[in-house]
């Protein structure tokens, strides 16, 4: 059992919370072991397994996609390095996109919240067509869309 670490263990070495662990169990995306008393330990391999779905929510995955990645490593010996490679090398694209979108909320950030109101006519980042400013003044989708009495 020494080679196995615990669920709480688990959730130390790897930053995930053990509620997380056993949702991603439910999921299928990590296994674990039962021990006599029934409580959960985990081969170290996990580790490694659960820093790649760390890191692919970070950069957009959902839990399916990341599940269907997961499902092409190999099942009968622990990952390597060129596993992980293999999976991770088409993601540079998606990582560029990410990087773009974020620029563009930047930019759309810094013209919009610059005064605050989002009733702005020119306001394409929340308040297309100045919706808000059809309902009342004031920053109206920040404050729940307050109407006038």
């Amino acid at each position: 059992m020494d080679a196995l670490l615990t669920i709480g263990e688990t959730a130390r070495r790897s930053g995930v919370a053990a509620s997380a662990l056993r949702f991603y169990e439910e999921r299928g995306l990590i296994t674990a072991q039962r021990a006599g008393s029934g409580h959960r330990r985990f081969p170290r391999a996990v580790l490694r397994r659960l820093a790649f779905i760390v890191f692919a929510q970070r950069i957009g995955l959902s839990l399916e996609e990341i599940g269907a990645e997961l499902a092409k490593l190999p099942s009968e010996r622990v990952p390597t390095g060129r596993d992980w490679s293999r999976l991770s090398a088409k993601w540079a694209g998606r990582i560029d996109q990410r990087i773009a979108e974020l620029q563009r909320l930047k930019v759309g950030l810094t013209s919009c919240i610059g005064c605050g109101c989002l009733s702005l006519e020119h306001c394409r980042l929340v308040n297309a067509g100045d919706r808000a400013g059809r309902i009342g003044p004031g920053p109206l989708l920040w404050m729940g869309g307050r109407r006038k009495r």
